[in-house]
């Protein structure tokens, strides 16, 4: 039975990546993608139960190109996570990333990680191994909505496509106590959004790219692919927008508050009707990180009815209830503290703390570090 959780834990993360060849100059990083179902969650969490995790492949392969757009192909996995492939150091070492437009940082896992089973099932970063390497130290921690990292930060050269960004600092993530982490497709994140909510003020990859003249032009874009069947999740353009992949005219907001990708949302409409929601105004931001459409629960609620969708937090409720209504309620009558509930069945960890077709735009002023968005 063991070996079987196991099996279907090494199903539920592995994925097959191609080498796709790039004829137009322009450089892109794919993206794969597999539809969400309960039932593989169930998996993970009793995998995760039996003390069981599969570990993802590291093959993801990058297109090269021959011009000032970098583009990298991405994949798609689980609708959830469109990540592609970096390298740090001389040699290079590879990693898969998310490419994160709502934080600034790049982190990878660290050599030195020893106490995280996270570090464990993914590719880790070795200093001693780069000639390019420069020792930094100083220690960090950042905190997603979906779990948290800790580490030292760190100076190497970092290959994006087919540029490479000379002495960037980034993270050497030396603990990943989240579970999110273990069982993500991805290594690490890295950061696109604005220095202002960089931990530790580090200068973000994409603006040493910029600065370094890695790109014509201070752009970069996303195309998110929402086929299902398709090889090709989706690619990211640094220096550019890919033009096989929109018609007609970008239209251009700018935005209000550098950090996030943050602008100023006029409406929101369901059913071509005004929900009344942003009548005085209200901010969104653009997200790469995240496959999710949030909002206030009204407006949610109205959406989801709208289109007929239930929302995953109702029905991992409902799994929640059926599983293990009968454990939570005998724990409640012997006076365990609600509090302390989920832990006792093991549905939590103690350190709980971070798709449509599409094509997104950012620029950025090179001067200023000021942006607009294009969609």
């Amino acid at each position: 039975m063991k070996r079987n959780y196991l099996y279907a834990v090494f199903c539920l993360l592995a994925l097959t990546c191609s080498l796709l060849p790039s004829s137009d100059g322009l450089r892109r990083i794919n993206l794969k993608k597999r539809p969400l179902d309960l039932p593989s969650i169930s998996v993970a969490k009793q995998a995760r139960l039996e003390g069981k995790y599969g570990k993802g492949l590291n093959n993801a392969q990058l297109k090269l190109g021959g011009s000032n757009r970098d583009i990298v192909d991405l994949k798609n996995y689980f609708d959830a996570q469109y990540y592609g492939e970096i390298s740090i150091g001389s040699p290079p070492q590879n990693f898969t990333v998310i490419f994160d437009t709502g934080s600034s940082n790049l982190w990878v896992p660290s050599s030195k990680c020893y106490f995280s089973l996270a570090c464990y099932f993914h590719s880790k970063y070795k200093a001693s191994k780069s000639s390019t390497y420069t020792k930094i130290g100083k220690p960090c921690s950042i905190h997603y909505g979906s779990g948290s990292i800790s580490g030292h930060f760190s100076q190497d050269n970092v290959g994006v496509g087919d540029v490479v960004v000379k002495d960037q600092v980034f993270i050497e993530a030396t603990r990943e106590p989240s579970l999110t982490f273990l069982i993500a497709k991805f290594d690490g994140i890295l950061g696109l959004g604005f220095q202002e909510i960089s931990v530790g003020d580090q200068v973000p990859v994409w603006y040493n790219m910029v600065d370094q003249d890695l790109v014509d032009e201070p752009v970069f874009s996303f195309w998110l692919n929402r086929d299902t069947e398709a090889e090709e999740g989706g690619e990211i353009v640094f220096g550019g927008v890919d033009p096989k992949h929109y018609k007609g005219n970008h239209s251009y907001v700018p935005v209000t508050q550098k950090g996030y990708w943050q602008f100023e949302m006029g409406d929101f409409l369901v059913g071509n009707l005004s929900t009344g929601f942003c009548e005085g105004g209200c901010a969104a931001i653009v997200d790469s990180g995240t496959s999710l459409l949030a909002g206030p629960t009204t407006i949610v609620t109205q959406i989801n009815h709208a289109i007929g969708a239930e929302g995953v937090v109702s029905m991992e409720c409902k799994e929640i209830a059926s599983q293990y209504g009968d454990m939570i309620w005998d724990l409640l009558v012997s006076g365990v503290q609600p509090d302390a509930v989920c832990s006792q069945i093991g549905l939590c960890s103690s350190n709980g703390a971070q798709s449509v077709s599409s094509n997104i735009e950012m620029v950025v002023d090179k001067e200023n570090k000021e942006g607009n968005i294009g969609s």
